[in-house]
């Protein structure tokens, strides 16, 4: 199960799943330290009426429909219970200004008498590893309850539409010494009032209404993030002055405004797919953090199927999520995440694998050594691709004085790895690993992406008369060019994955076909002829699209990751389905492009999430949802149709 609605502000980041229940709670940095127990438990939502209790994400007669605004980054869900006739709906959002996630609630009487009914709100935070040494207790002078552990301290209140405060509290034990946690408390409708408790725990509160037949009812719920309690305390008392609904206006407000810096650029897309353009610029921005790194999906459900999350900064999926709004206009953010790769650059001049979003390195899997030679854990497309995307974010604002403050501490060290980690043999970059993080060798695509990043730091060399550099970067990648017949197989017609030197200078090639030869060639200019890429197209179309009943594209032949069904040669991915989309719209076929736009659409969740990949027989979301990258290659492909189709004759 994937997010259904992602809610951010640059620190605090909320996913709900498609129950409408917190998922993944991050806090201070967006993906780093998920506060959630998201491996074993969600929080929860309780009803009791009429003497039944029902959680809401049990198999029990909810019908639930999870969405969120495509004008703010604020949910839209509905919880509707017709056995016990009883409708909940939440306008949910994690304050623009405060570190708050909050819940505006309404319930609705569906019964056609008076009733009493009982909403519980669940909470449980792992705050240490483990819950190991976490605290939860009631503070009885402010009414909230309080889990904290050292420098994180997130504050729990609720109330009613007159203000007053939930009336039912318990504090409990969650996860050990054999117990499930104190939300079991909750099921005969009633809370204990325990007050403290340590170790793993979790806290339910209770919200008791009184209400007529067909009437509703409001709560407003949040949970502050702070590194301690005072300041908790003080966005807990801005809240209570303001009122969440003055809040949930202010947020609108701002997502608007936020929106309206890429809205001209929207103007001539086809109305079909403008809300989900907008959810996706908005699923961005909820993976950025306010300091530069971009995540590439928060979703924490996959460290379920695997050893890691996708939590991290990739310079390629940062650079993926930026095109677009750089495309749009926008600015802080580009240049934020540009700094931030400013700051991780090590010192030789190349960017490693991951970042987490402090900037401290991130996990890999990438040896140092290879069969007994030492090499980098690097993919050198990351470092190249900041450098072209510098270069886009010139080419759109212009910002010369931002560029030229970059130079000698981003742009002139990448560029001089750039044309150093080049092998004598070939005139072309040394091995590294492969976009997909799979292969060890020298690729079409990082090097198409090197190709082009040189020349874009050779333009800026030229630019800020730095007359050496120039010549270095456009000799380097003028012999990339002329060396680069080896990645096109005469007999297959088609460009290979790439190939390894080997220690007597012979070539092992890696004839796999892959998608991502045909996108780095075409869009970095690697090309010395004009059949490479048509020949290409039609060896991936006999082989890779719409191969399955799925349909899409895969990324390359046997691609075994998250593979459901053996007889297929991979599962589609939304990524490599809408280059494929792009490349027609190159060829002014804007019906094909758009039928795989369609596709995309099509298998997104019912909130417009985009997962990374889809099940080739069902069709349903698999490995993260969202995943950034979808979402920007959505936006970038939506543009390229409504440009090419604006400027037709």
């Amino acid at each position: 199960m994937g997010r259904a609605v992602m809610l951010g502000n640059g620190s605090l980041t909320v996913g709900l799943d498609e129950h409408g229940l917190v998922h993944d709670f991050y806090y201070p940095y967006v993906g780093l330290e998920n506060l959630t127990t998201a491996r074993s438990v969600h929080h929860k939502i309780g009803v009791w009426v009429d003497g039944n209790f029902s959680w809401v994400d049990d198999d029990n007669g909810w019908n639930i429909s999870a969405d969120f605004e495509s004008e703010a980054l604020i949910s839209q869900i509905r919880m509707l219970n017709d056995e016990l006739k009883v409708e909940l709906r939440f306008s949910d959002f994690v304050d623009y200004e405060f570190n708050a996630f909050a819940r505006k609630i309404t319930i609705k009487n569906l019964a056609d008498n008076h009733r009493e009914i009982r909403l519980f709100m669940h909470q449980v935070f792992q705050i240490s590893r483990a819950g190991r040494a976490d605290t939860a207790l009631f503070v009885p002078e402010e009414n909230y309850i309080l889990a904290y552990r050292g420098r994180c301290c997130l504050l729990i209140y609720g109330q009613a539409a007159n203000g007053e405060a939930y009336d039912q509290y318990a504090i409990g034990s969650y996860g050990i010494e054999g117990k499930e946690g104190t939300f079991r408390d909750a099921e005969d409708g009633e809370l204990s009032g325990s007050a403290v408790e340590h170790g793993g725990v979790d806290s339910v509160v209770r919200f008791s209404v009184n209400m007529a037949p067909g009437s509703s009812s409001e709560i407003d719920y949040w949970v502050v993030a702070a590194d301690s309690q005072l300041a908790g305390e003080k966005i807990h008392h801005e809240l209570k002055q303001q009122g969440l609904n003055a809040r949930l206006e202010a947020n609108y407000k701002y997502w608007r405004e936020w929106l309206d810096i890429g809205a001209d650029g929207l103007q001539n897309i086809d109305e079909q797919y403008l809300d989900l353009t907008r959810k996706s610029l908005l699923i961005i921005k909820s993976h950025i953090d306010k300091r530069g790194g971009i995540i590439a999906s928060c979703d924490s459900s996959i460290y379920n199927y695997g050893r890691d999350y996708y939590s991290y900064v990739w310079p390629r999926d940062g650079v993926y999520a930026l095109w677009p709004l750089i495309r749009l206009g926008y600015r802080d953010e580009p240049k934020k995440f540009f700094e931030f790769c400013r700051d991780v650059l090590h010192p030789e001049g190349y960017l490693m694998h991951k970042y987490q979003p402090d900037k401290a390195i991130g996990s890999s899997w990438h040896p140092l050594l290879r069969g007994g030679r030492k090499e980098l854990a690097i993919q050198e497309d990351e470092t190249a691709s900041v450098i072209y995307m510098l270069g886009e974010y010139y080419r759109y604002s212009a910002d010369e004085e931002f560029v030229k403050s970059l130079y000698e501490t981003l742009l002139q060290p990448a560029a001089n790895f750039m044309a150093s980690f080049i092998d004598a043999q070939t005139g072309l970059p040394h091995a590294s690993y492969d976009l997909w993080e799979m292969k060890f060798c020298t690729t079409t695509y990082t090097t198409a992406v090197v190709y082009q990043a040189l020349l874009v730091a050779a333009e800026f060399a030229e630019k800020f008369e730095y007359p050496d550099d120039a010549l270095r970067w456009n000799n380097c990648a003028e012999t990339i060019l002329k060396n680069s017949d080896v990645f096109y197989h005469p007999d297959r017609l088609a460009l290979r994955k790439g190939f390894l030197l080997q220690p007597d200078s012979s070539l092992q090639f890696e004839d796999t076909l892959d998608i991502s030869s045909l996108y780095g060639a075409m869009m970095y200019g690697l090309c010395k002829d004009d059949s490479w890429l048509p020949s290409t197209l039609k060896a991936i179309e006999n082989n890779l699209l719409d191969i399955s009943p799925s349909g899409g594209a895969t990324r390359f032949e046997n691609d075994g990751y998250f593979l459901t069904d053996n007889k297929y040669t991979g599962n589609p991915w939304i990524v490599t389905t809408l280059w494929i989309a792009q490349y027609y719209i190159r060829l002014h076929e804007p019906d094909r492009a758009r039928g795989y736009l369609d596709w995309a659409c099509k298998h997104s969740l019912a909130s417009g999430i985009l997962p990374e990949q889809v099940n080739p027989e069902t069709g349903y979301a698999t490995s993260v949802t969202p995943l950034v990258w979808s979402h920007a290659e959505f936006i970038n492909t939506v543009l390229d149709l409504s440009q090419s189709t604006s400027s037709a004759p």
